[in-house]
């Protein structure tokens, strides 16, 4: 497995990846590939965001987005493998690759997984993630 900053050009690339990561985890974003393209090349272009492109004979298998946070810490917000490619040690190879030579050594790195995902929970916190605080939210209608 390699890996590679993703580019601009690849921003279709990683949107449907994204794609697949909000229907897999379950997520309530009901963006269209083609609208997370162009959110995902805003990301790149801009410099809000970085990702990062691990491949399998050149073929993208996994991927990254992040950014660096105000308080030097970094936000890993989306990381997905393809699902033909799971259970076979590339989401581990795949962070521990972001630890070693993506990430400062120093860096203290932050996730969000939605309460319901255990499978996602699990797995980061076979990766040595710990909980630290719980995000609530309530809808407009009263209780």
């Amino acid at each position: 497995m390699t890996h590679r900053e993703a580019a601009l050009c690849d921003g279709f690339i990683l949107a449907e990846m994204n794609h697949q990561l909000i229907r897999d985890e379950g997520h309530r974003n009901p963006m269209t590939v083609p609208e997370l393209a162009e959110r995902m090349r805003g990301w790149l272009s801009d410099g809000s965001y970085r990702a990062i492109l691990f491949e399998e004979n050149h073929e993208p298998i996994a991927y990254a987005l992040f950014r660096a946070e105000p308080d030097a810490s970094i936000h890993l917000r989306q990381f997905f493998v393809s699902r033909d490619h799971r259970r076979r040690g590339v989401g581990s190879r795949a962070v521990a690759t972001l630890f070693r030579e993506v990430f400062p050594a120093d860096a203290r790195v932050t996730l969000d997984v939605l309460a319901h995902n255990d499978a996602g929970a699990s797995f980061w916190a076979a990766a040595g993630f710990r909980r630290y605080s719980v995000c609530l939210e309530r809808g407009n209608a009263p209780p």
